[in-house]
């Protein structure tokens, strides 16, 4: 995992939960994590590693994740076993 990885990756579990955060940085620390993309209609995409799926509308027209996304993210790379 590289270094910005790691940065979002504490961004993601840091508390009171940001609304700061690229979309497309938190995709690619699900991504660096091993997470498989499976692209959907539209904006949707989800995310699947070791048999959890995550399922997300990326944000537009806005590049900044929402803060429920960023509790979506933090909830699924705990379930995968993920922790800063």
């Amino acid at each position: 995992m590289q270094g910005k990885h790691r940065k979002t990756l504490i961004a993601v579990f840091t508390n009171p939960v940001s609304a700061s955060i690229e979309w497309r940085a938190i995709e690619a620390l699900l991504k660096a994590t091993g997470a498989n993309v499976i692209e959907g209609s539209g904006s949707r995409v989800r995310f699947e590693k070791d048999g959890e799926i995550a399922t997300f509308h990326r944000p537009h027209p806005a590049k900044e994740a929402k803060r429920y996304q960023v509790r979506d993210a933090r909830d699924f790379l705990i379930r995968t076993g993920v922790t800063p």
